[in-house]
């Protein structure tokens, strides 16, 4: 587990490096890294964003009328399911 949480701080700190103020929130299967985009985002923030984004197990991007959040999601499955989930698995 503390190896999910360091991954998780890591794309925390790696946001906040970026000008993003994110949040690490523990779910039942996951760790959960959200912020808030601004509009507009610097085409270096969002550029940094989206190669923090693709370090996590899962991520998306939520657009609403009050805003867009980004979301990264490091799975508490274990490693081996974690990466199946991804396409990194073995394959039948």
């Amino acid at each position: 587990m503390a190896a999910r949480s360091n991954r998780a701080d890591h794309i925390a700190a790696r946001l906040s490096a970026a000008g993003f103020t994110p949040r690490v929130r523990h779910r039942k299967g996951c760790i959960c890294v959200e912020t808030e985009v601004p509009d507009p985002v610097s085409a270096e923030a969002w550029r940094e964003l989206l190669k923090v984004l693709g370090t996590a197990d899962s991520f998306g991007l939520i657009t609403s009328g009050s805003g867009r959040i980004a979301w990264a999601a490091i799975s508490k499955d274990t490693p081996a399911t974690a990466g199946a989930a991804r396409g990194h698995g073995h394959q039948l």
